[in-house]
């Protein structure tokens, strides 16, 4: 069965969110990261990872199958229920990188807070049907092993 299908069984937006969490933090394990966890649940950040003596807050989204074929696309901001309706807010300054789950190929990504947009993130793994290739966040650049790789060598 694949990834796609089991999450496709967890019928409640918290428990998928929360297997994205375990799947993300045990592949960053997995790479020999640091990982930390806030003590509750009230931070802007789900994880801190540690490299080379610096630390990044993480904020870790599930990718779903984007408007386009080929691209997955993820929320870049949270959105809360509170009694007089819903309030959605941005990362801006809470975080450092998105790490999101493209439950479809199964490939984690590193985004820069820097590089994402205010309500939500494309990313592509597939050119595009009308061969666009400018302003495209290619997955090859967000790839978990090509981030981290940067992030090492300073």
């Amino acid at each position: 069965m694949s990834l796609l299908e089991r999450y496709d069984r967890l019928k409640e937006p918290q428990k998928r969110g929360q297997a994205t969490e375990a799947i993300v933090t045990a592949e960053l394990i997995a790479r020999d990261v640091s990982v930390l966890t806030p003590a509750y649940d009230n931070e802007p950040y789900d994880l801190v990872i540690r490299i080379a003596d610096e630390f990044y807050r993480l904020q870790v989204k599930t990718a779903y199958d984007g408007k386009n074929d080929g691209a997955v696309e993820f929320r870049t901001r949270s959105v809360r229920t509170k009694s007089d309706g819903y309030e959605r807010e941005g990362y801006g300054g809470k975080i450092d990188y998105f790490a999101v789950l493209n439950v479809r190929t199964e490939d984690v990504y590193l985004v820069s807070i820097d590089d994402a947009g205010s309500a939500a993130t494309t990313i592509r793994y597939e050119p595009a049907a009308n061969n666009n290739r400018s302003n495209v966040n290619w997955h090859a650049e967000y790839r978990l092993d090509t981030v981290l790789d940067g992030l090492r060598s300073g």
